[in-house]
């Protein structure tokens, strides 16, 4: 997967994915219009589907709500990369088929704006700069419910 990397700091919280306001909405669109707003008002005209977050630590800290995950698979993201996650939002993510990458360093190797190549078989990033991180790679079971979509689409289609 190559796509634009878009950086973020430390304790991304839920309420900064998808602003508490917007809680009314539960449809990927709708959601995705204000995912990131409050520190990127224009964040989701830019990121193009197929693009990353990196951010660093304690990524998706705060509420359990599944708002946030769906805002960021609406808006197109590809992966969150990160240097650690919290661990609800760990879970919600991948139910709701969004993949989120542990890579320590991460935030050291990519600069905002910079292009990047995941390689989730090699468990590799490599930033246009060249330089090459590994990030924790997911286990079998999880690639395949985040490529069928999610938790709910893995479980109908599993027979």
């Amino acid at each position: 997967m190559k796509g634009t990397a878009w950086k973020f700091g430390n304790d991304i919280d839920t309420d900064i994915i998808v602003p508490g306001r917007y809680l009314i909405y539960t449809d990927e669109e709708r959601l995705s219009q204000h995912c990131m707003e409050g520190l990127d008002p224009d964040f989701d005209k830019k990121c193009k589907k197929g693009d990353f977050i990196v951010a660093g630590t304690n990524f998706g800290c705060g509420s359990s709500r599944e708002h946030a995950p769906i805002a960021l698979k609406g808006v197109g993201v590809a992966a969150v990369i990160a240097e650690s996650f919290a661990r609800i939002f760990y879970r919600n993510a991948t139910n709701v088929g969004v993949p989120l990458l542990e890579a320590p360093g991460i935030t050291e190797l990519v600069d905002d704006g910079d292009e990047i190549d995941v390689d989730m078989e090699a468990g590799t990033i490599t930033a246009s700069n060249g330089k090459t991180i590994e990030f924790k790679k997911l286990p079998p079971f999880m690639l395949e419910i985040l490529e069928q979509g999610g938790l709910i689409e893995y479980l109908k289609n599993k027979k």
